[in-house]
């Protein structure tokens, strides 16, 4: 799970390890990181800040060249008193260092990128600025301390200039901004080191922010009793567009039915009966006309998940279908056109989840439909930006792309990373829409729900590779399952 930058630290410091003991182990887990890559007798700079990252750097330093590498640090200052531990290991090196003008003289075989750390939190310029820019131009493969220099560790951002890294050590547990684009794509390869941290100091930092993966949400997941039924896995809802605009419902009542749940229903307008009819087997088909037809609908409590959105169409016409969905006692999922239809009075739509907060409701926005409702970015990261969405409408955020961010309005927040880039396909996200639907039929909170179908989303991407189109996503679903269920 991803946590605060330094507090972890701090907190060990207080229970009796030391921040030099710490930056020993750190810089071990880097020399080791660095002897996995390169033969003894290799050439290695390391690019050394003045503060605790450059003290992990020297301690990594002097442990390659106590293994037989050729080590040179480059810096353009010395940490101060206010890195005693860093300064102190900048003392006991004892080899040759450069400026950081002069990293690449001669041409080094492997770079280590000790200057900044998780916690920077300013803009790097100047000579520090330049080197990152010719050690980026060099080729030269780059192994980053805890995070690549000029990466924002709270929100993955890039601080003017940032190192492109084939790998990053860091330690504990990762940083949102490990996972967040760009940070991600900028840290390579990541790997985390224990450096005795003890997992209790969790307890008392209680962290918010976690990584998307099943120990987050398994402890929730719905597995059918032995003495269940389909009556009793949930009956979830999708609305259908109209006769031209049928088949991103299909995908998701497909996706529903996958997910688990017991049984599934279109409801379709009369002018789409007929082509909804031709295209569904297992799924059923319920006729449906306007707001007064979903509401006889979901009378039958049974039918305990709506999903809308998906081909519905924008206008005032499904406004009106979602205000009567939230008010219908099923759990809501809306996207797609269920959002953008309140890009004008996004107040309404919040007021009527505010109406029936004790019910469940997921957006699943992807960054435009975002932008429409919540207006636009300005400087806050993605996770911040989908906190404050998830507490302003009272609703579950999934604020989709290639960092899935999942956000509650009790302010959990779960970043995803295993989305390959091949689900960025049209209906990949009718499809997830109704996954969550799926999932909230058979009783799942709400926040589990959506994180669980995002990250089986992503395995199902990655498990059918390039090529992919959505109405491959669903029968893929049964292999994950297998995997994630397997006895440990």
């Amino acid at each position: 799970m991803p946590v605060e930058v330094g507090e972890a630290d701090r907190l060990s410091v207080m229970s009796g390890t030391s921040i030099e003991t710490l930056m020993n182990r750190a810089g071990i887990a880097v020399a080791d990181a660095a002897a996995r890559r390169l033969q003894i007798g290799g050439r290695i700079v390391v690019l050394a800040g003045p503060g605790n990252n450059g003290g992990d750097g020297y301690v990594a330093a002097r442990v390659l060249r106590q293994r037989g590498y050729r080590v040179t640090v480059a810096r353009n200052r010395l940490p101060d008193a206010r890195a005693p531990a860093a300064l102190a290991a900048a003392g006991r090196w004892d080899g040759p260092v450069v400026g950081l003008e002069a990293f690449g003289e001669p041409e080094p075989d492997l770079v280590v990128d000790a200057l900044y750390g998780a916690g920077l939190v300013r803009v790097i310029a100047g000579a520090e600025a330049d080197a990152i820019e010719s050690l980026n131009a060099s080729g030269r493969p780059v192994i980053a301390v805890d995070m690549p220099s000029g990466i924002d560790g709270a929100s993955g951002s890039v601080r003017g200039v940032a190192v492109r890294a084939v790998e990053t050590v860091t330690f504990f547990r990762r940083r949102p901004g490990h996972l967040l684009m760009p940070g991600r794509l900028a840290c390579g390869r990541l790997r985390t080191a224990d450096i005795g941290i003890d997992d209790a100091v969790l307890d008392v930092i209680r962290p918010r922010n976690f990584s998307n993966e099943p120990p987050l949400w398994r402890p929730e997941f719905p597995l059918p009793g032995a003495d269940g039924h389909k009556y009793s896995r949930g009956h979830a809802v999708v609305v259908s567009g109209g006769a031209t605009s049928t088949g991103a419902a299909r995908l998701a009542a497909m996706g529903a039915l996958r997910s688990g749940a017991g049984l599934v229903t279109v409801a379709s307008p009369p002018e789409a009966l007929m082509v909804n009819a031709c295209h569904l087997t297992a799924v059923m088909l319920a006729r449906m006309e306007g707001p007064p037809g979903l509401a006889a609908i979901l009378a039958d409590r049974r039918r305990n998940a709506v999903c809308l959105g998906p081909g519905l169409g924008v206008g005032d016409a499904t406004q009106a279908l979602v205000v009567e969905a939230l008010a219908s006692g099923a759990a809501t999922v809306l996207d797609a056109d269920g959002l953008t239809s309140f890009a004008g009075s996004p107040d309404r739509l919040f007021a009527g989840i505010g109406a029936w907060s004790d019910r469940p409701c997921v957006l699943t926005p992807h960054g435009g439909e975002f932008a429409r409702l919540f207006g636009p970015a300005g400087d806050a990261s993605k996770l911040e930006r989908a906190r404050q969405a998830a507490s302003r409408s009272g609703a579950v955020v999934v604020f989709k792309g290639p960092d899935t961010v999942v956000a509650a309005p009790d302010g959990r927040a779960a970043i995803t990373a295993n989305a390959p880039p091949w689900l960025a396909t049209a209906g990949s996200g009718d499809v997830l829409a109704g996954m969550v639907a799926g999932l909230l039929a058979q009783g799942m909170p709400a926040f589990e729900a959506a994180s669980a179908a995002v990250w089986l989303h992503g395995e199902a991407g990655n498990g059918l590779g390039i090529g992919l189109i959505a109405e491959d996503l669903p029968a893929a679903l049964p292999a994950v399952y297998a995997r994630l269920l397997q006895p440990e």
